[in-house]
């Protein structure tokens, strides 16, 4: 069988328009608020797009984004983690603030406010397609729709380059959503895509014809056959996701609403491969992000100031001329969209802040891990509040491997279950006497403090935190990352941070010893009263 290319299997339609947006020169924007257009990859990591150089990870529409706009070197989520990361973008509050939806799979408190609300109060037309906030139950916190509005998932698509891949017409639902709004009316729309989320369709990327330089596999995977593919099926579905991008991008500007269209482009959390998803390390909270349209200043700009995607909450409201929140953390980042300035911008934007609790049902008594971290320029700190427990969860009790007590859980596998199933995850399994350094970072007991050097180290394999030569560095650090939890009201610092653990998941559950009752608190782990 002759082997496609992914440029032609997935851009050939948007080649074209991606191209002449690139090359036009910005018009005057219309007068009025503008429309804002937020497309979220599911699991895409920093560096993963072609406007960051990369040859594998092959992306025209979001080049053709940087390109009008900024591209961001330095963008980080607030947990590496699909529901509390997204939780954090509508709120602007840290996950740490957020009650049940600081964790995976729970409720969504009705009484901390979104953005989007906010937007359509103020005469917005909204609406998502593909995936809102979630996964989580919102519907018995008392929303009426999901926190990222109602949904526009009703077009699928004739043919998917893989199985892995939806069959929700991303750009259809779009087109659905254009028509349905009133003549000048401006709009927010949320463009959350399944890819590239497992799992993949495996060996779809190598058929598409596919390769990958051996440069772009990350240091903390072995370098084998298997690796190389898994690596070429996410490529293969961050394509995909891009291509609905790129026919969103045309219609735009069919309709003559493009040049007064804020695009923001980027990513949930990182790539489901282990040490990367659902880890503080680089590869799980770093993520890619382009931004254009009106008011943002320059074109081909690259800004190294430290963002996080909270921050594109207040940077929604103060577009739409809102209020933002008070209370909540974040900060607008139109001092920096509306710079002319590259490199370094912002002198206040220092750090990031980032968490992560519970991901998925992977130890006894449905506990989580608690950790939090701050990445500066040079370094990233990682506090580990219970090192005791296993990161990644537990690995798998034999008497319980591949049992999965009933219907509403998922049986224990390869053990470690905070890590998505994958090739990958199977090959540092199964060849850990091969690859023992890369097997321990992955997936065994960590320490309560990790430290690395980016500049030297962006695969965070060396962990510095023992080193004397980092000691005042490691100090400085755990000082002001306990400083801003402690001010934020972090109960983890402040006190009573088992709450976490107590709250209610909805996701499938494992038959791991303990609690495992789906959707209900867990009474050890309330905090009593004083």
């Amino acid at each position: 069988m002759k082997k496609i290319v992914l440029p032609v299997l997935l851009t050939g339609l948007i080649a074209a328009s991606a191209r002449e947006i690139r090359d036009d020169a910005l018009p005057v924007p219309k007068a009025g608020r503008p429309n804002i257009l937020l497309a979220i990859a599911d699991d895409q990591s920093f560096p993963h797009a072609s406007a960051y150089g990369s040859k594998t990870f092959l992306t025209p529409a979001f080049d053709s984004v940087a390109a009008r706009g900024v591209l961001f070197n330095n963008a980080f989520v607030a947990a590496p983690q699909c529901s509390p990361s997204r939780a954090a973008l509508l709120t602007g509050r840290n996950i740490w603030q957020l009650e049940e939806a600081g964790t995976h799979s729970s409720y969504f408190p009705k009484k901390f406010p979104v953005f989007t609300d906010a937007l359509e109060k103020s005469g917005y037309f909204i609406g998502y397609t593909g995936k809102p906030w979630g996964p989580g139950n919102f519907e018995e916190a008392g929303w009426s729709r999901n926190p990222a509005g109602p949904a526009f998932n009703r077009h699928e698509v004739a043919s998917r380059p893989a199985g892995g891949i939806s069959r929700n017409d991303y750009a259809a639902n779009f087109g659905e959503f254009l028509s349905e709004r009133k003549p000048g009316q401006p709009f927010f729309f949320w463009y959350g895509g399944m890819e590239p989320h497992r799992g993949y369709e495996e060996g779809s990327g190598v058929k598409a014809g596919l390769a990958i330089a051996e440069s772009e596999i990350p240091a903390f995977l072995p370098r084998t056959d298997t690796i190389r593919s898994d690596l070429l099926d996410y490529a293969l579905e961050i394509g995909w996701f891009d291509s609905h991008l790129g026919k969103m991008l045309a219609m735009l500007k069919d309709i003559g609403e493009l040049e007064n269209t804020i695009v923001v482009v980027t990513a949930d959390n990182g790539m489901a491969f282990p040490y990367a998803k659902a880890n503080l390390q680089e590869y799980g909270i770093h993520v890619p992000l382009a931004a254009c349209g009106p008011g943002i200043a320059g074109k081909g700009r690259q800004v190294d100031d430290l963002v996080s995607l909270a921050d594109l909450c207040p940077t929604f409201l103060e577009a739409a001329g809102i209020p933002v929140f008070a209370g909540a953390p974040a900060r607008s980042l139109w001092p920096v969209l509306g710079s002319r300035k590259s490199g370094y911008i912002d002198p206040g934007r220092k750090f990031i802040l980032a968490g992560r609790e519970r991901h998925t049902h992977a130890r006894p008594d449905n506990a989580g891990y608690p950790a939090r971290a701050i990445r500066t320029k040079d370094y990233l700190y990682i506090l580990n509040f219970l090192p005791e427990r296993w990161p990644l969860g537990d690995p798998p009790p034999p008497d319980h491997a591949g049992k999965a007590e009933g219907p509403d859980f998922k049986p224990i596998t390869e053990g470690y279950e905070d890590i998505d199933g994958s090739p990958s995850k199977t090959c540092l399994i199964t060849r850990r006497a091969v690859y023992p350094d890369l097997f321990r970072m992955a997936f065994e007991k960590r320490g309560r403090e990790e430290l690395y050097d980016i500049r030297t180290d962006p695969y965070c394999l060396h962990n510095l935190a023992s080193s004397p030569a980092a000691e005042r560095i490691r100090r400085e650090l755990e000082k002001e990352l306990t400083g801003r939890l402690a001010g934020q009201g972090d109960p983890r610092v402040t006190g009573g941070g088992e709450v976490f653990d107590s709250y209610p998941r909805f996701g499938p559950m494992r038959p791991f010893e303990g609690f495992k009752e789906r959707g209900s608190y867990n009474p050890a782990f309330i905090p009593k009263k004083r």
